[in-house]
C-alpha cells in the first residue's frame, strides 16, 4: 500500500513538472553533452526532457535542502533573469534567507570580506536612519550618502544579514549565472541548480534537469526546494531540550 502511495507522488510530482513545461529544453544545437542522458527526444529540433529522471534529480536536491533546514544551514537563493527573479525572491523571503535577484557581483563568494563591508554599512545606513542619526550630517552629506545607499540598496538588500559564506546556493539557470557558479564552486559551496540542456552540469552539486526560461518551472522547482528545507527546519537534528533541561 505504501508502495502505491508513492508511486502515486511521485507521478503526481512529474505531472506536475509537465504542466508547468518543465519539459521543454533548447534546440538540438545548443545542447551541452552532460546534459544528453536526461534528454527523452528531440521534436521540432527541440529537445525534450526526461522529467522521469528529472524528479530523480529532484529528490536528491530536496533532500539535500531538507538536511540543510534540519541543521539550521544557510542557502543563498539567485536568480538575475527576468523571469526568476520573483520567485527566488519570494522563496528565500519565506525562510528569511538571503537572495540575489539584481547583477551578482563578482567576488560575493572569493572576495567575501569586501561584501561583508558593504553589507555592514548598508545595516549601519539602515539602523542611523531609524534612529535618527543621520540628522548629524549636513542637507548635502544626506544626499551623497542616500544617493550611495541607493546603489547598495540594488545589489546588497537581500544579503543582509549575511555573516559568512552560505552553506549552499540555489540557482536558476546555472549558465546565465556562471560567475556565481564558479565562485560557488571554488568555495567549496554545494550547489543546487534548475538547469536546461544547454548548461554544463558537471560541476553542479545537485542539478535539476528542467526548463529554467518558464515562470512556471522555475516557480514550480523553486518552490519545491523551499518547502524541502522548511520542512527540514521544522524537524531540526538536534532540537533544543524541553523545559531547557
Amino acid at each position: 500500500m505504501q508502495k502505491k502511495d508513492t508511486t502515486k507522488v511521485k507521478d503526481s510530482i512529474v505531472e506536475q513538472l509537465f504542466e508547468a513545461g518543465a519539459h521543454y529544453g533548447y534546440g538540438r544545437s545548443r545542447r551541452h553533452p552532460s546534459a544528453s542522458p536526461y534528454i527523452y527526444a528531440t521534436k521540432g529540433g527541440a529537445d525534450i526532457i526526461n522529467l522521469e529522471k528529472t524528479l530523480l534529480l529532484l529528490e536528491k536536491a530536496r533532500e539535500f535542502a531538507k538536511s540543510l533546514g534540519a541543521r539550521g544551514k544557510i542557502i543563498l537563493f539567485v536568480g538575475t533573469k527576468p523571469e526568476a527573479k520573483e520567485a527566488v525572491r519570494k522563496a528565500a523571503l519565506s525562510q528569511k534567507l538571503p537572495y540575489v535577484v539584481a547583477r551578482w557581483i563578482g567576488g560575493t563568494f572569493s572576495n567575501f570580506s569586501e561584501i561583508k563591508k558593504k553589507i555592514a554599512e548598508l545595516e549601519e545606513y539602515h539602523e542611523e536612519n531609524v534612529k535618527g542619526g543621520l540628522e548629524k550630517f549636513t542637507k548635502k552629506e544626506r544626499l551623497i550618502m542616500a544617493k550611495r545607499m541607493e546603489k547598495l540598496e540594488i545589489y546588497y538588500t537581500g544579503l543582509l544579514g549575511l555573516k559568512k559564506l552560505p552553506e549552499a546556493v540555489f540557482i536558476v539557470d546555472p549558465r546565465a549565472e556562471h560567475i556565481a557558479a564558479t565562485e560557488a564552486k571554488k568555495s567549496g559551496v554545494p550547489i543546487i541548480a534548475l538547469a536546461n540542456s544547454d548548461s554544463d552540469i558537471r560541476n553542479i552539486d545537485y542539478p535539476i534537469l528542467g526548463n529554467d526560461a518558464s515562470i512556471p518551472s522555475i516557480e514550480l522547482v523553486t518552490d519545491m526546494i523551499t518547502k524541502a528545507y522548511e520542512t527540514g527546519r521544522a524537524n531540526p537534528e538536534n532540537p533544543p531540550p524541553k523545559d531547557g533541561k
